[in-house]
C-alpha cells in the first residue's frame, strides 16, 4: 500500500515562461549536436575512417546499447528517487555534464592502434561511457520537461520546443561538420575538431539549460509524490503493465528506428548510389532536417486543434511515401534526390513531436493508477527501447554490407537502397499502427486531470 502525499501548491494552469522555454530548447541543442553527428557520421567514421569491418563497427553501437539495457533503467529509477534541495533532476545535469562531454570527444579520436580487435576494444568502451554519460543527462532533462506543468497544450508547446530544439542541433551539427571538413584537409583531424567542439558546446549548453529553468521549476519540489521503494524489477514490471505506454514504445521504436537506419545509411546511399561527394550527404541532411524544423510550428498547430494521434497519422504517410521514392531515385537525378529528403523531413517532424508529448498524459494516466509518478522510469524505457532497436539495427545494416561486399557491388548497392528505403517504410507503417491502438486521447486525459485533483484534494490509500 502506497499514501498519495502530494499538495498542489502552484497554479497548475500557469503558462510556461519564455526564460523556460528558450533555455530549456538551449540544453536540448547542445544535446542534440553530438547525437545527430553520431546518428549520420559514426558508422562511417568507425568503417571508412578507423577502419573497422562493417560488422565490427556495428557491434561496437549493439554492445553500447545492450549496456543501456543496465544502466538506463536503475538511471532513471535513481532520479526518481533522488532527494535534495536541488530536487531529483537538478544534480543528475550538473554531474554529468563533464563527462558526457569527455566521451563526446573521445569517440571522434583515431588512437594509436593498429589491430582490429584492439580498436574495437577502445570504442566499445567509449561507446558503454558516452551511452551511460548521455543517459545521466538526457532521462532527468526530459522528465524535466514533463514536470514543467501539467496542461495538455503546454507540454505540447514546451515538446514542441524540445523537437525544435533537437532538429536545429542537428542541423548546426551537420553546418559545422561541412565547415570543418572544408578547412581541414586531414581525415582524422577533422573529426577529432568535431568532436571537440560538440563536447564543449554540450557542457555549455546544459549550464544555460540548468540556469534557466531552475526558477520555473523550484515549485514542483513543493509537490513531490512518494514513491513505494520498490525494486528496479518491480517498477520496470508496473510500467510495462500500462497499456498506453505500451503502445507509445511502439509508435516511438518504430518511427526512430526507421528514420535512423535511413540516416546511417545516407552516406553510403550518396556516395556509392548516387557517385556524389561527401558534401551532397550534408546537404541532403539538411534538407531533411531543414524541412522537418519548417513543419514543426504546423505541426504543433495541428496537435493543439486535434489529438496528437491524429497529428501523427497526417505527418508518418508523408515520412512513409518519402523513404519509398528514395529507393527509386536514380544515379544523377540529383534535384530529385534533394526533393525526397525534404518530403522524408516534412513526416519526420512528427515523430520529433508527437510521441514525447503522449508520454507526460501516460504518466498522469500511471499516477491515477498507483498513486506515483515514475517520470525518470517511463523515459528511461522509451530512451533505452529506441536505442537497442537502433542499435540492432544498425548492427544488422553492417552485417548485411558485410554480406553484400563478399558477393559483389551489384550487391552492395541493392542491400543500400533496401536499408535506406524499404526496411525504414516498413517500420515506420508500424509507428501508424501503433497510434491506432494509443487510448489517451484529449477527452480521455481530461478525465484523469479531473480525478487526479480530486486526489490530491482528498489523500487516500490506492493499492
Amino acid at each position: 500500500m502506497v499514501k498519495y502525499r502530494t499538495s498542489l501548491s502552484v497554479d497548475m494552469s500557469k503558462r510556461l515562461s519564455f526564460q523556460t522555454k528558450f533555455t530549456y530548447g538551449v540544453g536540448e541543442l547542445g544535446t542534440a549536436i553530438p547525437i545527430g553527428l553520431s546518428i549520420f557520421y559514426l558508422l562511417f567514421f568507425l568503417t571508412e575512417v578507423v577502419g573497422l569491418s562493417p560488422t565490427l563497427a556495428g557491434t561496437v553501437l549493439l554492445l553500447g546499447r545492450v549496456w543501456d539495457a543496465v544502466n538506463d533503467p536503475v538511471i532513471g529509477w535513481l532520479s526518481d528517487r533522488t532527494r535534495s534541495r536541488w530536487g531529483r533532476r537538478y544534480p543528475w545535469l550538473v554531474l554529468g555534464a563533464l563527462p558526457l562531454g569527455f566521451f563526446c570527444f573521445m569517440q571522434w579520436i583515431v588512437p594509436p592502434l593498429e589491430s582490429q580487435t584492439s580498436l574495437f576494444i577502445y570504442y566499445v568502451l567509449m561507446a558503454m561511457g558516452g551511452y551511460a554519460a548521455f543517459s545521466v543527462i538526457i532521462l532527468p532533462m526530459v522528465a524535466i520537461a514533463t514536470e514543467l506543468t501539467p496542461d495538455y497544450d503546454e507540454r505540447t508547446s514546451i515538446m514542441s520546443v524540445r523537437s525544435a530544439a533537437n532538429i536545429i542541433g542537428s542541423v548546426v551539427g551537420l553546418v559545422l561538420a561541412q565547415i570543418i571538413f572544408a578547412l581541414v584537409e586531414n581525415t582524422r583531424r577533422q573529426y577529432m575538431i568535431l568532436g571537440g567542439v560538440s563536447a564543449i558546446v554540450i557542457v555549455l549548453a546544459i549550464a544555460v539549460c540548468v540556469v534557466g529553468t531552475y526558477g520555473q521549476y523550484r515549485p514542483v519540489l513543493k509537490q513531490q509524490t512518494q514513491t513505494s521503494g520498490h525494486s528496479v524489477g518491480f517498477q520496470l514490471r508496473r510500467v510495462f503493465q500500462n497499456r498506453a505506454f505500451r503502445w507509445v514504445m511502439g509508435v516511438y521504436l518504430c518511427s526512430w528506428v526507421g528514420v535512423q537506419v535511413t540516416a546511417a545509411m545516407l552516406p553510403y546511399f550518396v556516395t556509392d548510389w548516387m557517385h556524389l561527394g561527401e558534401q551532397h550527404f550534408t546537404q541532403m541532411a539538411i534538407a531533411v532536417q531543414g524541412s522537418s524544423e519548417a513543419m514543426l510550428p504546423f505541426r504543433l498547430w495541428i496537435a493543439k486543434r486535434t489529438r496528437k494521434q491524429k497529428d501523427y497519422v497526417i505527418g508518418a504517410p508523408i515520412a512513409l511515401i518519402g523513404v519509398g521514392l528514395l529507393g527509386l531515385v536514380q544515379p544523377g537525378q540529383v534535384v530529385s534526390m534533394y526533393i525526397v529528403g525534404a518530403t522524408i523531413g516534412v513526416g519526420v517532424s512528427t515523430f520529433y513531436l508527437v510521441p514525447f508529448a503522449m508520454l507526460p498524459d501516460v504518466i498522469d494516466d500511471e499516477e491515477v493508477r498507483t498513486g506515483e509518478r515514475q517520470e525518470g522510469m517511463f523515459i528511461s524505457l522509451m530512451v533505452f527501447l529506441q536505442k537497442v532497436g537502433v542499435a540492432i539495427a544498425i548492427f544488422l545494416s553492417g552485417w548485411m554490407l558485410d554480406w553484400a561486399d563478399q558477393i559483389g557491388p551489384d550487391t552492395r548497392l541493392s542491400v543500400i537502397r533496401l536499408l535506406a528505403s524499404a526496411l525504414p517504410g516498413l517500420l515506420i507503417f508500424g509507428g501508424v499502427y501503433c497510434v491506432y491502438r494509443y487510448p489517451l486521447t484529449r477527452r480521455a486525459h481530461h478525465r484523469i486531470r479531473l480525478q487526479l485533483e480530486r486526489n490530491r484534494k482528498h489523500p487516500h490509500k490506492i493499492p
